[in-house]
């Protein structure tokens, strides 16, 4: 809980940065598009419908969709920029209906006496409009900002941290300290401001002063202190970081936190980490030079990066086509192949595979119409299911969608039957699973490899030389039990982190 909590200040601090600023630009935007339609008839239909469109787009999903946009338009990728973008764009739908609303909804009388004696239309609108329109214009920006601190957790996997790393994080690894934190401390920001702004909304409405000034003065004080945390980066010369991506698992928190260290020890050389990246995010990003280094899988790269679906090549030959693709086509660098692979397996209950006879994934086949199987976010979609599925002629009764950390507990309480399970899960035997063999060579080998930059490998050659000393390093059995210390004891990726770095160096040091 400590260790949770010593990260609340970075993570509030950046989840306040990207909310407000959100909010200010959805304002900005939305306020003079709003008026504009009152005043021109034809623009009303097609800003609110555009408006409407966007939040019909699950906010997931327009967030990750910021980062091919922006790459195509070599821009950062990752980060904050896509997530600004989106959050802003989510933003606009309220404050803009209730822009429109609430100008609209003003009584045809207060018009036409505003006109009787002698306003100008700016006049009419801003002494008249505006004033008697705004509670409605306040109660769409109280909807736009309860909205935006609750999207804005969906900001990490695109590279943005939040308070959404809590609860991504926290998922994974099973740390229900960690996600009651980020839960808590993302409704009590949400309170906070949607207090400020009832207590401005009073402050117009009923001409209550000091409720007005003080609530000003405290979003004073807020933006104030976002703007400076955005800007003090940029005063000062500035050693850029290593930056070290990682995906959504165990396994990746464990061993961005590992080469985060093993960096800093071997080098001295400060590290950042950006975690819970989608796969394809963390390769984009990787390539466009927003992240430096993270771990991906031979088989991965194999088919979504290269697009092969044939799985007869062994692990060399698909590692040595793997390195000369990354190298040729993307200037990416493999720095150590670990020594381990985490390969996609399908699994079963021990108690299913024992009564059915279930060894191989052929053996599914006669029983796959009545089961129900469950995989990651990205497994259904990609080209190592369509193989195992086509290959095997597999028809499953349903497919079941689901976070990674749960998929397991899911076989449990025979919410599913069968599991796209990684290999190097020390869940498996704590759930006691029966990992079924690809009898038909289907799945491709998945060794795991640390993926270097080219903008890395040119300026820092020392870091290259440190991430090759733990070639061959880490075998599969250690993996296991690093993730079985995460996921079944609760300890913290860091804390394992650290004592693997300790393993290592020892082993190097006799070497």
């Amino acid at each position: 809980m400590i260790e949770q909590l010593s990260l609340l200040p970075h993570y509030l601090t950046a989840h306040l940065q990207l909310t407000l600023l959100a909010l200010l630009l959805s304002i900005i935007g939305s306020i003079p598009i709003g008026i504009a339609a009152t005043r021109i008839k034809w623009l009303e239909r097609p800003t609110l419908a555009v408006a409407s469109v966007i939040q019909t787009i699950p906010s997931l999903a327009f967030l990750a969709l910021m980062v091919p946009i922006l790459s195509f338009l070599e821009l950062r990728s990752i980060g904050f920029l896509p997530a600004i973008i989106g959050l802003t764009l989510y933003g606009v739908l309220p404050v803009l209906r209730n822009t429109v609303t609430g100008i609209a909804g003003v009584p045809p009388e207060f018009k036409e006496a505003a006109r009787g004696v002698g306003m100008t239309p700016h006049q009419q609108l801003t002494l008249v409009e505006l004033p008697l329109a705004m509670p409605v214009i306040i109660a769409g920006i109280r909807t736009a900002t309860i909205w935006l601190v609750g999207i804005t957790t969906l900001s990490t996997p695109v590279g943005a941290t939040s308070l959404g790393n809590y609860i991504f994080s926290g998922l994974q690894t099973r740390n229900y300290s960690a996600i009651i934190i980020g839960c808590i401390a993302a409704a009590a920001l949400a309170l906070l401001l949607d207090g400020l702004f009832r207590a401005i909304e009073a402050g117009l409405v009923k001409r209550k002063r000091r409720s007005l000034v003080t609530s000003l003065s405290i979003f004073a004080v807020l933006y104030g202190y976002v703007f400076v945390t955005l800007l003090s980066p940029l005063f000062g010369e500035q050693t850029r970081p290593v930056v070290i991506g990682s995906k959504t698992f165990t396994e990746q928190y464990i061993l961005s936190n590992t080469l985060a260290r093993w960096i800093e020890q071997e080098t001295g050389h400060q590290t950042e980490l950006v975690q819970s990246l989608g796969s394809m995010v963390a390769f984009d990003a990787l390539n466009a030079g927003d992240i430096d280094i993270y771990v991906d899988y031979s088989g991965t790269l194999w088919a979504n990066a290269m697009h092969r679906s044939d799985s007869n090549s062994s692990r060399v030959e698909v590692l040595n086509a793997v390195t000369r693709f990354l190298h040729n086509e993307h200037g990416i660098t493999i720095g150590a192949t670990l020594g381990f692979e985490n390969a996609y397996a399908l699994a079963v209950r021990r108690t299913d595979a024992l009564e059915n006879d279930l060894l191989s994934i052929s053996d599914l086949r006669p029983f796959a119409p009545s089961l129900s199987i469950g995989g990651d976010y990205e497994f259904f979609g990609r080209p190592e299911w369509i193989a195992i599925r086509d290959t095997y002629g597999l028809e499953f009764r349903e497919l079941r969608t689901m976070d990674p950390a749960l998929m397991y507990q899911a076989t449990n309480e025979r919410e599913v039957d069968v599991i796209g399970a990684f290999s190097t899960d020390g869940r498996i035997s704590s759930y006691d699973l029966q990992v079924l063999k690809d009898d038909l060579n289907t799945i491709p080998p998945y060794d795991a490899v640390v993926l270097l930059s080219a903008r890395l490998a040119y300026d820092a050659p020392e870091v290259l030389s440190a991430i090759a000393r733990l070639d061959g390093m880490i075998s599969a059995e250690t993996m296991r039990r690093m993730n079985r210390l995460v996921d079944e004891d609760g300890a913290a990726p860091a804390t394992v982190a650290v004592s693997l770095i300790e393993q290592l160096s020892v082993e190097l040091s006799l070497q």
